[in-house]
């Protein structure tokens, strides 16, 4: 099979685009793509035009939905033979457009290739990796079996891969969502393409996973000299990576420009937009988030005039005539070879006044909650876990099983929550936060230590006592859509926890109005299935049944992960109105630190079962003592590209270690860059000592747990 390729490869290598100096590496001009559907054509890309140089990073940017994977499947010649492809795409000026699978088949993988999205759907799972990077270098190259699988070896070695030789012969479901990606990566970069297309790489991955696999994806560039093309919703990302930002809306580029312009000079509404709803990991939480109301245009229909009018507040009658064109705007410098563009009728105006979005969007009034007031000792304590142990049997055989071994999910956690407070949970996927929150929602007896719920020991409830306890402790879901039943009306979903607790029709039917305009939709929403509502009106309706009962503890699973960031801070900001009206309290667990920053008022930061650090916000965000906190705060990327440029990163080695079998004495040691600079005398509390959770009379209410904490600013 292999000798095959070979041959095959030889005979196609003709007509494959070359390097030409002076031309761009992609040259995208007036692409369009449509989609038949029943209801009619889906424009999905309407006239885009890029470019990208090699060595050159543009990031393509904006809300799901906005165009931005089609065009890159366009350029890849990857989209269902049922679309409408139109325009012009030109590799090395070569056009692309209109070519037969069987010609693009060469010039994928060898002159152009891609890093998707979801890692373990991208690999083959029948195949070993190892065997499908050689498959890689095979089909594009005149190498023999053994030259392959070097190269392969030293692929799996560039990209960091720990004992690439043994785990050359891994298959893809052996490996952590990060080596998977890292995995893809060394296949993109196989052949030394010209043009790297990564779409999302790193939306699903840890924090510090993400810091280490833009790290390779920097390495790659550097070892290839390719474009790349980086297509994110993630702008902190698009700061530390990008040359040049394209913004898409509607299927068309609305800002263009370099990464400067686009996060100092924003012209167009709805990048200034963007940019002020994120919350920021190195700015307090005071600072209030602009939420772009609304949702993105049908693509179906799409009415004349600017896409963004309805959503935009500075949308006059100009907006609603004729869609503007992409235009130079007034801070350009004349004849350079970037121009700053924006698609906007007011752009100069905005230029012109250096309109931020606190000068364009509406933004929440400061809230109060009076619950706060007190000292936190001094409120009542609605939530207390004390020495929470939860562990898992490792079990091995299909018919006759015995166990080899313990998970150590949970392993003796303590903290607490008082009444109007958030309590941010963070760590990495693994580190047990789930686990905490099935404990303390099943409200049964823990395997070790104490839960107490509103005064009322979990280990000594009775049914009637849970019952009772479950109108007060309510929970809001990672996934929208999971957790709503796609054949129930809203009206139904809001009221069951109301009808199976004893409430009157009438109490009922008004109660649910109540919530529907408390969470910010429209009671004629009511009679409509979850199916026609966006990701974050979704989220707000599992609020909104979240709150039924009139709960004072209102456990959050990753509530805004699955969300744009411009529904998030809308989602955000209603959490945040809604503990201030109700005095509700939050145990709100999340790994983006940013939205964390923003919420809590108090983190706690869990690494293999174990938190290692617990305290204010603000001190744990500003001054954080523990390493892996440290590690944490270090990887996440500060929307703001002089910062990033500057920053220095602490980046993790290796991959979290086995709950079955973790390291002696502190836990972090195996990963801990503070452990390497250690001397060997140092060393030996690290190897054979758990630190335990302990502060000074400065740090009274932030306490770690490392054998020598040091303050450091991350920010």
């Amino acid at each position: 099979m292999s000798r095959t390729k070979r041959v095959k490869t030889d005979v196609e290598t003709s007509g494959i685009p070359q390097r030409k100096e002076g031309v761009p590496v992609l040259e995208v001009k007036d692409l369009h793509v449509t989609f038949p559907s029943e209801d009619g054509n889906v424009h999905a890309v309407r006239g885009v035009n890029l470019s990208v140089n090699a060595g050159e990073v543009l990031s393509i940017v904006g809300e799901s939905g906005s165009g931005k994977s089609v065009t890159s499947m366009a350029v890849m010649g990857l989209l269902d033979e049922n679309a409408r492809v139109e325009g012009s795409v030109k590799l090395h000026g070569t056009e692309l457009l209109g070519r037969s699978d069987g010609w693009m088949s060469k010039v994928r993988g060898r002159k152009v290739a891609m890093v998707f999205q979801d890692p373990l759907s991208a690999l083959t799972p029948v195949y070993t990796v190892g065997d499908q990077i050689v498959e890689a270098l095979e089909i594009h190259q005149n190498m023999s079996k053994r030259e392959a699988r070097e190269r392969a070896i030293e692929l799996l070695d560039i990209v960091g891969i720990p004992n690439p030789k043994v785990r050359f012969k891994s298959f893809p479901h052996e490996f952590s969502g990060g080596m998977r990606q890292r995995a893809i990566i060394a296949m993109a970069i196989a052949n030394n393409p010209d043009l790297i297309i990564a779409d999302e790489p790193t939306t699903a991955l840890d924090v510090t996973i993400q810091a280490q696999i833009l790290d390779v994806l920097k390495k790659a560039q550097h070892e290839t000299g390719a474009a790349v093309i980086m297509i994110t919703h993630d702008l902190g990302v698009v700061a530390g990576m990008a040359d040049r930002v394209a913004v898409m809306y509607a299927g068309r580029c609305v800002e263009t420009g370099l990464v400067d312009d686009i996060f100092y000079r924003s012209a167009m509404p709805y990048t200034i937009g963007l940019l002020g709803s994120l919350p920021r990991p190195d700015m307090s939480s005071n600072e209030p988030l602009a939420p772009v109301e609304g949702n993105p245009p049908s693509m179906l229909n799409l009415h004349p005039g600017c896409p963004f009018a309805p959503r935009c507040p500075l949308a006059n009658d100009a907006c609603l005539q004729n869609e503007p064109k992409l235009r130079a705007t007034t801070d350009a410098v004349d004849g350079s070879a970037e121009l700053h563009r924006a698609a906007c009728v007011r752009a100069d105006e905005i230029t012109e006044n250096r309109w931020n979005y606190k000068d364009i969007y509406p933004l929440p009034a400061p809230l109060s909650n009076p619950t706060q007031a007190a000292n936190r000792l001094d409120r009542d304590e609605v939530l207390k876990i004390d020495g929470l142990r939860k562990y898992f049997p490792l079990m091995k055989g299909a018919v006759f099983k015995r166990q080899v071994g313990t998970v150590h999910a949970v392993d003796g956690i303590t903290l607490d929550i008082r009444a109007g407070e958030t309590l941010g949970l963070v760590g990495e996927s693994g580190c047990g936060k789930t686990t905490t929150l099935l404990e303390i929602l099943e409200l049964k007896v823990p395997e070790d230590g104490t839960i107490v719920v509103f005064g009322k020991d979990t280990g000594r409830m009775g049914r009637r006592d849970r019952k009772l306890i479950r109108q007060d402790l309510q929970v809001v879901f990672q996934d929208p859509m999971a957790s709503l039943d796609p054949r129930m009306p809203i009206f139904d979903i809001i009221s069951e926890p109301l009808k199976y607790n004893g409430y009157s029709k009438v109490d009922t039917e008004k109660r649910v109005r109540e919530l529907i305009t408390l969470v910010g939709l429209e009671p004629s929403h009511l009679n409509r299935y979850p199916r026609h509502f966006s990701g974050g009106q979704r989220q707000r309706i599992g609020i909104a049944r979240a709150l039924a009962l009139e709960p004072k503890l209102l456990v959050l699973d990753e509530p805004v992960s699955a969300l744009d960031v411009s529904i998030q801070a809308g989602v955000i900001n209603l959490l945040e109105e809604l503990r201030a009206k109700l005095g509700l309290s939050y145990l709100f667990v999340a790994h983006d630190l940013s939205v964390i920053r923003h919420i809590a008022d108090r983190v706690a930061v869990m690494y293999l079962g174990k938190i290692v650090e617990i305290g204010d916000v603000e001190e744990v965000f500003d001054r954080p003592r523990h390493p892996y906190t440290q590690a944490l705060l270090s990887a996440i990327p500060v929307p703001d590209p002089q910062k990033e440029r500057t920053r220095d990163r602490i980046l993790l080695t290796g991959d979290l270690p086995s709950p079955a079998n973790p390291p002696s004495g502190c836990r972090f040691r195996t990963r801990c860059p503070k452990f390497q600079q250690l001397s060997e005398t140092e060393q030996q509390a690290c190897l054979s000592e758990q630190p335990e959770l302990w502060g000074t009379d400065e740090t009274v209410d932030s306490l770690s747990a490392c054998h020598y904490p040091e303050a450091v600013h991350v920010f």
